[in-house]
């Protein structure tokens, strides 16, 4: 959040008076300074904020300022809730919206600026829990690989490019834009058998990089037609800048329709089943949060519930009294 920012903050959230405008602006340059969020969280928490001082503007038929903001009351918060519904939000759409409208109230409390305790008051909705979809080992070591089989004509290079990202997301659990950020000088090849990673959130984690994985790195290099920079990116697109992440998804979806695999199978199920098969292989839940950069180990216990539906899909196809 930048210093022009939080002077135009009146223009950013339109509806606040000057003073609730201007402490907005503040909250969500310390999220990106001293919180570090990532860009994207700081974009929704910026939305949703705005969402919520618009209908508190339209419910108070006036400008919204701090004072007004401190006298909200619990029926005030659930109606705003109530319209999300009718608008079609989800229950983890609205957590996420609470969570960052009660982050502001807390930072204003944190500052002196305002009492707002009319968010620990309410109850949140509850939210489905949803299990990711891992592939089998046969299906994600296919998927992995690149190769569709059709006789697609594919420049090799860009083949074995897409490769490499592709063995990076299911052999070291990386999420794409962690994979994209590797630098050149950072190249995980020769006797370099690991990465460190900068996650959500500012986290970092040591990731092993095992030897099919160098050597899928080592065959793009080889065969890439630019000459990259020390401090640029390892993977560029077709024209030497950096590779965009939905160049891997388009390739993902070619490779799905190619391979006979669901829509399921996305770049980020690669990384689920690379949590999910190590579990599966006696892997314990603490290095497997280590290796995924997760900040709470019950985020990583979610792979415990897919192992356990596994186990019983097994049981239910194969035993005669299933």
């Amino acid at each position: 959040m930048s210093e022009k920012s939080a002077k135009s903050g009146s223009l950013a959230f339109p509806g606040a008076d000057a003073e609730l405008a201007r402490a907005a602006a503040l909250w969500l340059r310390h999220l990106s300074g001293e919180r570090r969020v990532s860009p994207c969280t700081l974009d929704a928490y910026a939305r949703d904020l705005r969402q919520f001082i618009s209908f508190l503007v339209a419910r108070f038929g006036a400008q919204l300022s701090m004072e007004a903001l401190s006298g909200l009351k619990l029926g005030d918060l659930r109606a705003f809730m109530a319209r999300r519904r009718e608008e079609s939000v989800g229950s983890r759409s609205l957590l996420r919206q609470l969570a960052g409208l009660r982050s502001f109230a807390r930072y204003l409390g944190r500052e002196g600026l305002a009492r707002i305790d009319v968010f620990d008051k309410v109850r949140t909705p509850k939210s489905p829990r949803i299990l990711p979809k891992a592939l089998t080992a046969a299906k994600a070591r296919g998927l992995a690989s690149g190769e569709s089989g059709d006789g697609e004509t594919r420049p090799p290079w860009i083949a074995a490019r897409d490769a490499a990202v592709l063995a990076l997301l299911y052999g070291a659990g990386l999420r794409i834009s962690e994979a994209l950020s590797i630098r050149r000088a950072e190249a995980p090849v020769g006797l370099i058998d690991s990465l460190t990673i900068l996650g959500k959130g500012g986290k970092t984690r040591a990731v092993p990089v095992i030897i099919p994985l160098r050597k899928g790195v080592e065959t793009y290099l080889e065969l890439c037609p630019f000459a990259l920079a020390g401090d640029g990116p390892l993977f560029v697109g077709a024209r030497g800048g950096p590779l965009s992440p939905r160049i891997i998804q388009l390739t993902v979806e070619r490779l799905r329709g190619a391979l006979g695999l669901p829509d399921s199978a996305t770049p980020h199920a690669l990384r689920h089943s690379f949590a999910s098969h190590l579990l599966g292989r006696g892997g314990d839940l603490r290095s497997i949060q280590e290796l995924l950069g997760h900040a709470s180990l019950s985020t990583t216990q979610i792979y415990t519930a897919i192992d356990k539906a596994r186990l019983l899909e097994a049981y239910s196809a194969a035993h005669p009294r299933a």
